[in-house]
């Protein structure tokens, strides 16, 4: 390589990381006056670093065979950060690609070109009334549905975390429960800074006051004492599942609705965001998340099923071990769970085949399912070996499923990766709820075995967050417009 091959490339990096820097400060500008968040074929840019926006427009090429320059993108959104919006997710990379190389711009500005394909927001009022947060518990899920909620804390930000319950109360346990928020294992530091107020039991996160309350049933806790009124409840601690051990949170002052993170029994709504949250209505008092796997399967299944038909099936989850199992061999109700998590495979039943047609009725009865635990601390893969309504090759199903995870109303729920490299690590930190592996799918005629990894944790919190928003009635629109998916 010669002298100015090597400075030519230079040139281009500069040049790319300084439109990345200059993105950055209108990135969070836009979430926090206008709520509105931006990303880049489905890629999160709030918060993100110059090399992560950098990478992101990278990836445009793998979905659409041509580079979109940072350059390209950058008056688009600058344009944005000037223009009275409402809240809403708005896909850059879209709205970039489309205008340099689609068909819509039509020889027109930037300016109207914005205002045609972000007409539904544009000159618009912010009509989303603040809402009061609390979470009921503190484990896994609980201070990542923390992490969630405080990234987006600001002037404009509407899911206000205003409260954790948790039991003891033991001298020194505030200043674990912050240390647990500050450190992971799994997801690395938290993004930000965390005191402790010990005199009035509190946690400040990044400019937000988080009351600490200790009680040991939801009996004990009156949330008007701090302020909070008309709460949701995020129940992560999976000890109530029915509605009248859920109801128990409405019997405390100031909670107005439930959101259990573990799958519901009885009538309990389990709503898998993306493929039922329709059946959300503004009067339901008590509502499940269902589970992380219902999560990671159901709106990949409900996509396969619209566009070949299911007549059957079975579903393998290769699931981390967690909290439940056992570290060393110990006791334990379950068959093989008090086994050794950290050294053992261990085959043991999983509810979510069947817990699929809660969410998805058409699939009742057509799927079985069971689960290996493995010494993964997170990061799952499912295993859908299904038999279609027709037959198809591996590489149309692919391409389907591709054109989904950008096109479809699933977008927010189904990735894809073409990667032949990839493994359960680089998955960590996911925001969908699964991610379908196209080097792995085999096709013989009206059969298919797909591979699907899902972030058991974090891309489960992100759903999560999906049903506590839709339940505060501040749904936003994902512009520009999906593309139905035929």
């Amino acid at each position: 390589m010669n002298h100015q091959h090597e400075q030519e490339l230079l040139n281009s990096w500069q040049e790319r990381q300084e439109y990345a820097e200059l993105m950055q400060p209108l990135l969070g500008k836009l979430y926090r006056e206008k709520a509105v968040e931006v990303t880049l074929y489905g890629r999160p840019l709030l918060g993100a670093n110059s090399i992560d926006i950098i990478k992101a427009h990278r990836m445009v090429r793998l979905h659409t065979g041509n580079k979109l320059r940072l350059r390209e993108s950058w008056p688009l959104l600058e344009a944005m950060s000037g223009m009275k919006l409402a809240p809403a997710q708005v896909d850059l990379g879209k709205l970039a690609y489309n205008y340099h190389f689609g068909d819509k711009a039509q020889g027109r500005d930037i300016q109207g070109y914005l205002r045609d394909e972000l007409a539904d927001i544009v000159d618009r009022d912010d009509t989303h009334e603040p809402q009061d947060v609390v979470l009921y518990g503190f484990g896994r899920i609980g201070r990542l549905l923390a992490r969630l909620l405080i990234e987006r804390h600001g002037r404009n930000n509407k899911l206000r975390l205003r409260a954790i319950v948790v039991r003891g109360g033991k001298e020194g346990d505030l200043e674990k429960r912050a240390s647990l928020l500050r450190r992971d294992s799994v997801h690395g530091p938290f993004n930000g800074s965390i005191t402790v107020d010990a005199e009035r039991n509190a946690l400040k996160a990044n400019g937000a006051y988080i009351q600490v309350i200790y009680a040991n049933s939801p009996a004990e806790v009156d949330y008007t004492k701090y302020g909070i009124n008309n709460a949701i409840v995020v129940d992560n601690t999976g000890m109530w599942r029915d509605r009248d051990g859920l109801g128990m949170h409405l019997q405390s002052k100031g909670a107005a609705k439930v959101l259990l993170t573990a799958p519901g029994k009885g009538d309990i709504k389990n709503i898998v965001y993306g493929v039922n949250n329709h059946d959300i209505d503004p009067a339901d008092a008590i509502l499940s998340a269902a589970s992380c796997t219902t999560n990671a399967i159901t709106p990949v299944l409900k996509a396969l099923d619209e566009h070949y038909g299911i007549l059957n099936g079975h579903v393998e989850t290769v699931h981390s071990y967690t909290n439940d199992q056992n570290l060393i061999d110990n006791f334990h109700k379950a068959e093989r769970r008090g086994r050794a998590a950290p050294l053992n495979m261990v085959i043991t039943e999983t509810g979510a085949a069947k817990a699929v047609a809660k969410a998805y009725p058409k699939l009742a009865g057509k799927l079985t399912g069971n689960a290996i635990r493995v010494p993964t601390p997170n990061v799952s893969l499912v295993i859908l070996n299904l038999n279609l309504g027709k037959e198809t090759s591996r590489e149309e199903i692919n391409e389907f499923l591709r054109k989904t995870s950008l096109f479809s109303d699933l977008q927010h729920q189904i990735d894809y990766t073409a990667s032949t490299e990839i493994v359960s690590t680089d998955l960590v930190g996911s925001r969908f709820a699964s991610v379908v592996d196209s080097q792995a799918t085999i096709v013989a005629g009206d059969r298919a075995t797909l591979y699907v990894w899902y972030d058991n944790e974090f891309g489960y919190s992100c759903q999560v967050m999906r049903v506590v928003q839709d339940m505060a009635g501040q749904k936003v629109p994902t512009l520009p417009a999906s593309k139905v998916i035929r």
